[in-house]
């Protein structure tokens, strides 16, 4: 697409309300990320669940926020 094209397009573009904007934006960068891969939803969705049964069961070892930021402060120091 030529320079001028592309500015008339963007042009037209911030003529929409901020509603259509935000709707146009998130497709054009949706675009970007090219389709879907065929079972991704599925194996985060099997991912997710599996982790809240370790986090019900006990079984996962949950740490408050605090520890969390310690740790990656230490890790970053080396």
């Amino acid at each position: 697409m030529a320079a001028p094209e592309l500015e008339a397009l963007r042009s037209a573009a911030l003529t929409l309300s901020d509603k259509e904007r935000a709707a146009l934006a998130k497709d054009l960068v949706a675009s970007l990320d090219g389709p879907a891969e065929d079972g991704v939803a599925e194996a985060w969705d099997r991912g997710i669940c599996r982790r809240i049964q370790q986090i019900d069961s006990g079984e996962a070892e949950l740490l408050d926020a605090e520890e969390v930021l310690s740790r990656a402060r230490d890790r970053i120091k080396g």
